[in-house]
C-alpha cells in the first residue's frame, strides 16, 4: 500500500454470523436453532457478516448489505454511511440493498456503490430500480452511484487506500479488501499466492472461518485461517461468518493467542501509515 502519513480508523463488525444468522430460524420452541452454541451467551447471537470502516475523517465505508442492515446500523450506533463497496452478490451480502433510500436521505445524494462488473450485474437483475437516473426530487428508492472495480487495485475511497483482491468462494470469487494495516477477507475458502501477498504486513485481519474442522466448499475452516496466519503473521487475527458450531466461549478458550472470535458491535482502531 502507498505510504500516506500516520492515519487513524475505526471498524465496526456488524455481523459476523453465517449466510443463515444464528439462532437459525427453526427449533423445537420455534425460537430459533443454536446448533452447537450457548444461547445464553449473548455475542452467539449473529447477524450476516458485514462491516463499517470509518476514516479519519468521519467518513464511513460500509462493506456489504446483508439483510440484517438496519438493525445493525441502529443497533452498533453508526449514523449514517458514505459509500458502499460490495465482496459478492449472494442475497447474505446485498438483500438489504433497499435499505441505502434512508442511507441516500442521510447524506442527500446518490450513494456511491463500488463493485466489479459481474456484481453489478447480479445486482441490476434484481434491484434495477436503483440504478435509474435520480431527478434530484427526493429519495423515495435507493438511488446508487456505481463506481466499476476490479481485483488488484488500489483507490482512494472517502480519503481511505482502499486494496481490493481476489479470493476464492468455491463456486465463485469474492474481493478480500485491505485498508493500510487492516484487512477483511469474508466469504472465502482458499486464498492463493496472490491474495497472501496482498495480505503482507497486516497488523488486523477479519477473516471467514465457518467451521472448526469440517471442510466446507465455500468457507475456511479453523486448520485453514491458522495456516494462513501463519504466513501473513497478523498482531490479532478475529474470526468472522462463523457457523453454528462456533461457539463464542468456547473458541476463546481453545484459539491460539492473537486469534479470537468477533462478535456483533466489536469495535477495532488501528493507526496505520
Amino acid at each position: 500500500m502507498p505510504r500516506r502519513g500516520l492515519a487513524k480508523i475505526k471498524v465496526t463488525l456488524l455481523g459476523v454470523g453465517g449466510s443463515a444468522g444464528s439462532p437459525q430460524i427453526g427449533g423445537a420452541d420455534g425460537l430459533g436453532d443454536w446448533g452447537e452454541l450457548d444461547p445464553t451467551e449473548p455475542r452467539n447471537r449473529r447477524t450476516r457478516p458485514s462491516i463499517v470502516i470509518e476514516g479519519p475523517e468521519g467518513k464511513r465505508l460500509l462493506v456489504d448489505t446483508g439483510p440484517d442492515l438496519r438493525i445493525q446500523l441502529t443497533n452498533c450506533g453508526v449514523p449514517n454511511v458514505h459509500a458502499v463497496l460490495y465482496t459478492h452478490a449472494h442475497a447474505d451480502h446485498i438483500a438489504g440493498l433497499d435499505e441505502i433510500r434512508i442511507l441516500n436521505r442521510l447524506i442527500n445524494a446518490p450513494m456511491p456503490i463500488y463493485a466489479t462488473a459481474a456484481v453489478f450485474g447480479e445486482i441490476r437483475q434484481r434491484f434495477d430500480y436503483a440504478f435509474k437516473p435520480w431527478n434530484g426530487n427526493g429519495f423515495f428508492r435507493p438511488v446508487l452511484a456505481p463506481q466499476n472495480i476490479e481485483a488488484g487495485q488500489v483507490m482512494d475511497i472517502l480519503g481511505l487506500p482502499v486494496q481490493v483482491f481476489e479470493q476464492d468462494h468455491g463456486y465463485i470469487s469474492s474481493l478480500g479488501v485491505r485498508v493500510g494495516s487492516f484487512a477483511y477477507c469474508t466469504d472465502v475458502v482458499r486464498l492463493d499466492d496472490a491474495a497472501l501477498n496482498a495480505l503482507a504486513g497486516v497488523e488486523i485481519l477479519v477473516v471467514d472461518c465457518f467451521t472448526k474442522t469440517t471442510p466446507h466448499p465455500t468457507h475456511a475452516n479453523l486448520e485453514q485461517v491458522l495456516a494462513w496466519v501463519e504466513r501473513v503473521k497478523p498482531t490479532l487475527t478475529i474470526l468472522t461468518h462463523m457457523g453454528p458450531t462456533m461457539d463464542y466461549r468456547s473458541l476463546l478458550k481453545d484459539l491460539p493467542k492473537g486469534v479470537e472470535p468477533g462478535f456483533d458491535g466489536m469495535v477495532v482502531d488501528l493507526t496505520y501509515f
